[in-house]
């Protein structure tokens, strides 16, 4: 695969830490999974349903909302989308490095993580008369957005609790551990 081979456990690129050959071993395990594709398949799906509810149905209902309510409405909306748009990124980036167009080590570097940490959003005034629909959307994407953020914590981030050994990476692990080395 293009980009796979150029990748050593000391590599960095600018903005990224030095992976090591579990690290290596986790993220390529990873973009190579069902979980991925599964993860992949909800994340595009999401947006797809999404763009769709806001441009249709969505916009229809925002019309008879209360002024301060299709504040909320806006709001939301632009949250909503900032929202799927990262996970998106971010899940286009791992379908890349799966395909070989890009390599490890440049996925690790910050401009491609998930970096967005996630501030408490003050609830807008209003938003408990949002549509049941635009709430439900709302909340799968913070679901899917955590899940995300946590996925790339595990894979990227070597000081993280989250990066713990996992598959064959795990198996790896013990292996050095019983036989040293």
């Amino acid at each position: 695969m293009r980009g796979m081979t150029e990748i050593t456990p000391t590599d960095s690129a600018a903005g990224a830490a030095p992976l090591d050959a579990e690290q290596v071993l986790r993220i390529l395990e990873f973009a190579r999974s069902e979980v991925f594709d599964r993860t992949y398949s909800e994340g595009m799906g999401l947006v797809e349903e999404t763009a769709g509810y806001l441009d249709g149905v969505g916009r229809a209902a925002s019309k008879r909302l209360s002024r301060t309510a299709a504040l909320a409405y806006a709001g939301e909306s632009m949250r909503l989308t900032t929202r799927l748009m990262q996970v998106a990124s971010w899940l286009l980036v791992q379908r890349a490095v799966r395909d070989g167009e890009i390599s490890i080590r440049d996925a690790a570097n910050e401009k491609y993580r998930f970096t967005a940490r996630r501030r408490p959003e003050e609830p807008f005034a209003a938003a408990d008369e949002l549509p049941s629909e635009l709430k439900d959307l709302i909340r799968r994407s913070e679901s899917l957005f955590e899940r995300v953020r946590r996925l790339d914590e595990t894979m990227y981030d070597p000081k993280s609790e989250a990066a713990a050994p996992i598959g064959a990476a795990a198996q790896l692990s013990r292996l050095r551990d019983v036989f040293g080395g």
